[in-house]
């Protein structure tokens, strides 16, 4: 399994506890730590994804549940009215977020805010957030990372200028977020809130 760099100390130290409650022989703590442990390594997997690409689609950023599909007016970048689709990421999904589309990034925010739950509607506009956009050869996208109630660090890996390409790492979220992807008009939306997306892999809106 392969897993992300930043998960690494989390799960020398998870495991590292674990080893020394064994060695302590304290097998109460050992068996219920023991799952725990096991999950920092599920949590922070970084499985390699495959799917339809190209410019006329644009795929899932987030692996997760869609919870909200809806216009909204985005004056920081796209500075209009877009279509806004929100998906949920709980503790046992992947984390790791993918860029949607081919792109430079031209634009780049952080927004310190609260760490309420992702899941509601106004988490875009006031939890702590990190936002990408991304002009591309249909237009210009904004991703925005989103933390949740647990989430406290928000990892975007590329500063403005820099190419990107569909599907490559953008960044992870440390447990439990959300992923919002803000489209043109142009762009129909091609999922449904309820649906689950997998980063990568899931198209979620083709070009008009």
């Amino acid at each position: 399994m392969r897993v992300a760099k930043e998960g690494w100390p989390f799960i020398i130290g998870f495991w590292a506890l674990l080893a020394a409650f064994f060695l302590l022989h304290w097998m109460i703590a050992f068996w219920v730590w023991l799952p725990v442990a096991v999950w920092v390594i599920a949590f922070f997997r970084d499985p390699i994804r495959t799917g339809e690409r190209g410019a006329n689609v644009v795929i899932a950023p987030a692996d997760g549940l869609v919870v909200s599909i809806v216009d909204v007016d985005e004056p920081t970048y796209l500075q209009g009215r877009v279509q806004r689709v929100a998906i949920f990421m709980n503790v046992f999904d992947v984390h790791v977020n993918r860029y949607p589309m081919d792109g430079t990034v031209e634009y780049r925010h952080y927004l310190p805010g609260k760490f309420g739950h992702a899941g509601t509607d106004k988490a875009s506009e006031v939890n702590e957030q990190s936002s990408v956009g991304l002009l591309t050869g249909k237009g210009k996208i904004l991703v925005r990372q989103i933390a949740g109630l647990v989430a406290r660090r928000i990892i975007t890996d590329h500063q403005a200028g820099t190419a990107v390409a569909q599907g490559e790492r953008m960044g992870l979220i440390r447990f439990g977020s959300r992923v919002d992807v803000f489209l043109p008009a142009a762009a129909t939306v091609t999922v449904r809130v309820g649906e689950r997306t997998q980063a990568g892999r899931t198209v979620i809106a083709r070009w008009n």
